[in-house]
């Protein structure tokens, strides 16, 4: 055993803080990456991280390669292939749902192995509610093994998810052996398959059924006590005020989100709408504040005391087809700005001419004192909107359209462009004529040259908590390599596991990997895990590459929780999944991958 020393100690103290804020995240993960970035920068004596080691991770040609392939990702996106694929999944097998299940894992699973997973989960959350609907079958029942499969299908390339790109960096710089194109293909679809046949048997009877397709969006977002009418008397304080002026003397939790006026129906922007007598007003609000509001403002409650989708889809009035409401599902992206944002404090109805309904946080429906909640990637919001601004909305990509509204303005007419420039990059990458880098930077030149991708794109196409995640985590695993605290953790586990077999070894690293990835970014577990799995192997005198694979693929196996990987948050509240069904349907496949994957390495490349 190698003595444990105060710069082996003071590199787990750094290591230990970073994952239990990466675990609470009282700061963005990125932010909190710079910090580790930071503290061992600072502390260099002890770390052995000085300032250009400290930055190298911004200039790592890892962080470069995922930089890029988010832009690339982003031409595929902008040319609507996939929503075409997914479109002509709902009409050829739109009734039966087994051929239905089989082709959206087919979808997803085939797609991420060579666009970012993330956006491909975005594309098929509004494909799945819109399949649902022909089918009848719940979204429940389709958005988890889209997540799930669409993990397994980064892996059949280098560029499928940015842990390959990372991991293929660190696996150069420790054992000069970085991946290449299709290093890893042939396990990657012995997994992939296995994790669709799983989620098409087993799984479809595990996964539940959250959300019933046949309720309108008010049942389901259980509005039906939040919604009601009043009628505004002559003799009431409100004539003559503004919508905005209306409720700012009363302390109480209620949002106006229609006025109603002979045959005319009012919605965003409210603001600067006088109040008349005999308006009815339709408010969000629960029954404590509504008798508050009745008594101080003297108000009538209306004749009907339900309101219902209709209602509220201002279809039914005599309005301009502009200015029609829609009742709409959106989902926070993660990583996005209104994340660790409340609604009052990104002046959401003023912002974007929407009225937010309910927030739903997986299983749990918010509807009180919405405005001082604090938002989370993957809360889905029930808002009041014009198909101008659902638009907006489908072109923001801090948000994601449960369901599809309006069609995108796809740029259909760039598919085969986009295509031929992917398989370029691909294919110089994979015959070794340019470093996946310089092939990927040529790729995204010619994305934006030929219109895929325009300029004012490239910036919003990158995902910059990602980009700032990894430059902040590279010098971590430098300093567990300087220090001695990657050596001495393999001695440890050296010792720990003594007499057992290298492929039992094997198999408890992925496990392990994969149960720390459910609670932490899947690119800090390769950061942390990888320098230590390949002491180990040498300890043992095992295949230190097997074990550098090991801890890739469990890197992408994060199935337990809904926080364990960025597409899992996605289809959170979209699903009205409960925190346990991740367990429940994703603990077999864990351990099922976990013997598959390391029987898989042994047969392939020798442990």
């Amino acid at each position: 055993m190698p003595p444990l020393t105060p710069e082996i100690l003071l590199v787990f103290a750094i290591i230990a803080v970073a994952l239990v804020l990466f675990v609470t995240e009282p700061l963005p993960i990125d932010v909190i990456a710079i910090a580790v970035l930071f503290a061992l920068v600072v502390l260099e004596p002890w770390t052995g991280v000085d300032p250009a080691t400290g930055v190298s991770g911004f200039s790592s040609s890892a962080t470069l390669t995922v930089l890029a392939m988010f832009i690339l990702s982003e031409g595929i996106r902008q040319s609507g292939l996939v929503n075409i694929v997914g479109a002509e999944i709902a009409d050829r097998y739109g009734h039966s749902p087994f051929k239905q299940l089989l082709s959206v894992l087919g979808l997803a699973g085939g797609t991420a192995g060579f666009i970012n997973n993330t956006p491909v989960v975005a594309i098929m959350i509004p494909m799945v509610s819109t399949i649902s609907e022909k089918t009848g079958i719940s979204p429940s029942k389709l958005l988890m093994p889209v997540s799930f499969v669409s993990m397994l299908g980064g892996m059949l390339t280098l560029i499928g998810t940015s842990t390959n790109i990372l991991a293929s960096d660190i696996s150069g710089r420790l054992l000069g052996h970085p991946f290449s194109m299709f290093e890893f293909t042939q396990l990657g679809v012995v997994v992939l398959v296995t994790g669709a046949v799983y989620l098409a048997t087993v799984g479809r009877y595990l996964v539940p059924e959250r959300i019933r397709v046949d309720e309108e969006l008010i049942e389901e977002f259980e509005m039906t006590g939040y919604l009601t009418e009043v009628v505004v008397p002559e003799d009431s304080p409100l004539v003559g005020q503004t919508v905005q002026q209306s409720l700012a003397t009363v302390d109480v939790d209620a949002d106006i989100v229609q006025l109603v006026r002979d045959d005319q129906a009012f919605t965003e922007p409210l603001a600067r709408k006088e109040i008349r007598p005999g308006d009815v007003l339709v408010l969000r609000t629960d029954r404590e504040s509504l008798l508050t509001l009745v008594d101080a403002e003297g108000l009538d409650l209306g004749s009907e005391a339900e309101v219902h989708d209709e209602d509220l889809d201002a279809t039914a009035t005599e309005i301009e087809p502009e200015e029609e409401q829609n009742l709409v599902e959106i989902v926070i992206a993660p990583g996005s700005t209104p994340v660790g944002e409340t609604l009052e404090e990104l002046n959401f109805r003023s912002r974007y001419d929407a009225t937010v309904l309910a927030i739903r946080r997986g299983e749990e429906v918010i509807h009180a004192r919405m405005d001082e909640r604090t938002l989370r990637a993957g809360d889905t919001l029930l808002i009041q909107a014009t198909a101008d601004t659902i638009q907006r909305f489908s072109n923001d990509r801090n948000f994601i359209l449960a369901r599809e509204i309006t069609r995108p303005d796809f740029r259909t007419s760039r598919i085969p462009v986009a295509l031929a420039i992917l398989g370029a990059v691909i294919a110089l990458a994979a015959l070794n004529v340019l470093p996946i880098l310089i092939s990927a930077l040529g790729g995204v030149v010619a994305m934006v040259a030929t219109g895929c991708v325009k300029p004012t794109e490239m910036y919003e196409a990158v995902d910059w908590s990602v980009i700032f995640l990894l430059a902040g985590l590279i010098p971590l695993g430098v300093a567990m390599e300087r220090t001695g605290a990657a050596a001495w953790l393999a001695s440890v586990i050296v010792v720990g596991t003594e007499g057992l077999a290298p492929i039992v070894v094997l198999g408890v690293f992925y496990l392990f990997t994969a149960l720390i990835t459910n609670v932490v970014s899947n690119n800090a577990s390769v950061v942390l895990m990888i320098p230590v799995a390949v002491q180990v192997a040498q300890g043992i005198g095992a295949n230190p590459f097997a074990f550098v694979l090991a801890v890739t693929f469990a890197a992408s196996s994060a199935m337990l929780t809904p926080i364990g990987y960025q597409t899992n948050l996605m289809v959170y509240g979209p699903g009205g999944y409960k925190f346990t069904d991740f367990f429940r349907v994703g603990a077999p496949l864990q351990l099922v991958l976990t013997v598959v994957t390391t029987l898989g390495i042994a047969f392939f490349w020798g442990v």
